[in-house]
């Protein structure tokens, strides 16, 4: 349940499996529709795939939590970053996936978590206002950041780093559907790049535990 363009230094089996996407369905508190729902296994220990042609950060000004214009590159820039695309109606993968980064972010040194970004751009404008995202980040990290904006942009800004989502629609039962892939970009603070990606499988706590530290250096893990 992935959705991904680039390639990896991984086998290109590897690549195809990546190209699902993760389609969540949910009402306003984030209830699940009738499909099976996305599962992150906890004891997975598959590490991050390197890529061998790291990503340029999406160019996007959009929104912060406070309402602020946020020029993601100009805000980020030399400082270890993941970026995620997701919603806050979703029902398991994004906000798994939100907590694992916060238990791992938890085990780093002082030092390396001031050093370490984590920034949540909205796949579904519509409902996530700042406010909204605001509550939600904080319940996982008051550190993370929120951004929300035009879908369009969102979406250009997206496509651009292999991830790709589409506009929510109401399902005849009143259930809200978003599909959004479910990659986190490592971006290092040597060249603002991303040379490491996860998957919905290998973005567990244990997985970014264990190579975080790397990350934050600029290395590769």
């Amino acid at each position: 349940m992935r959705t991904t363009r680039t390639r990896t230094a991984a086998a290109a089996a590897l690549v195809a499996a990546a190209l699902a996407l993760t389609a969540c369905g949910g009402g306003e508190d984030g209830g699940s529709d009738d499909s099976a729902p996305a599962k992150v296994e906890s004891d997975q220990k598959k590490a991050g795939a390197v890529l061998d042609r790291p990503f340029e950060k999406p160019d996007l000004t959009l929104t912060d939590t406070k309402g602020k214009e946020y020029d993601l590159i100009d805000e980020t820039k030399g400082q270890p970053t993941l970026i995620y695309f997701g919603y806050t109606n979703c029902p398991d993968v994004c906000p798994l996936t939100m907590s694992n980064i916060a238990i791992a972010k938890s085990k780093l040194s002082k030092a390396d978590q001031q050093k370490l970004k984590v920034v949540f751009v909205t796949s579904d404008p519509k409902r996530d206002t700042p406010k909204r995202l605001g509550k939600w980040l904080r319940m996982h990290d008051p550190s993370f950041v929120g951004l929300t904006g035009d879908f369009a942009t969102i979406q250009a800004g997206a496509r651009s780093v292999g991830v790709h989502i589409e506009p929510s629609y109401e399902k005849k039962n009143g259930d809200i559907v978003s599909t959004h892939g479910a990659q986190v970009l490592a971006y290092s603070p040597k060249d603002d790049k991303a040379h490491v990606i996860y998957t919905e499988q290998n973005a567990t706590a244990q997985v970014l535990t264990k190579e975080l530290p790397t990350v934050i250096k600029g290395g590769t893990p």
